[in-house]
């Protein structure tokens, strides 16, 4: 699919066959951009509202202090200024939470609408499987990398047999990311980058009481950035 075909898509105006992997990747995509948050822009006075906002709590005007004359003993009329410097820092204080309060929400706005950190990867068969093949994309949650697996070509394992998936560091060094029966729409999930760990292989294993690889690898590709 080229990026024509792919702009078709998220715009509704494309009735082409999708590869599912990819399709996955794009309804996300559409969801995000069908979002009315994506399209809000801060006000374009924010910025001389808060400017505003601080210099008048700065001035410590009287109609927004308390309605105290400097009258009586030097001891009365110092209380009383000490009473306004106070009053004032109050107004600056609650001024400058407003203005966090302001900048916070035109900020979680923006945040709100741009698109996660996703990775992808086109997956081939080993000897193992020579006629295997897939597409992985690996997309930034908060809870981990939740990564979505279609591949084809490989047989069904059941009973003590199953499939499971590892990131790999360049050292060598494995993460577990998930086990599965069959290749077919399957969700992993990762406490790893792809940026760290950037070789996804899926091994076939045996529910032996060893959970290390068994180092059949069926499956092997190397994830980048999406863009």
């Amino acid at each position: 699919m080229n990026d024509d075909e792919r702009i078709a898509y998220l715009a509704g105006e494309s009735s082409a066959p999708v590869d599912p992997a990819e399709r996955a990747r794009l309804d996300k995509r559409r969801a995000v951009l069908a979002d009315p948050a994506v399209w809000a822009e801060p006000p374009p006075d924010l910025q001389e509202r808060i400017v505003g906002a601080i210099a008048s709590a700065g001035e410590g005007r009287p109609d927004t202090a308390p309605d105290l004359e400097p009258s009586g003993s030097t001891a009365d009329r110092d209380n009383v200024v000490q009473l306004r410097t106070r009053w004032t820092r109050y107004a600056i204080l609650g001024a400058a939470a407003a203005v966090l309060v302001a900048v916070g929400f035109a900020i979680g706005l923006t945040n709100q609408g741009s698109e996660p950190v996703e990775y992808a990867a086109s997956l081939r068969g080993t000897d193992l499987a020579p006629d295997a093949s897939g597409q992985v994309t690996l997309t930034q949650t908060d809870g981990g990398w939740e990564i979505h697996l279609q591949a084809e070509g490989l047989p069904r394992r059941d009973d003590r047999g199953y499939y499971e998936a590892w990131l790999k560091n360049d050292a060598g060094i494995l993460v577990p990311i998930g086990t599965f029966n069959q290749p077919d729409d399957v969700t992993l999930w990762a406490g790893v980058p792809p940026s760290s760990y950037p070789t996804l292989t899926v091994t076939r294993q045996l529910a032996n009481g060893n959970p290390a690889s068994s180092g059949q690898v069926v499956l092997e590709g190397t994830t980048h950035p999406d863009e």
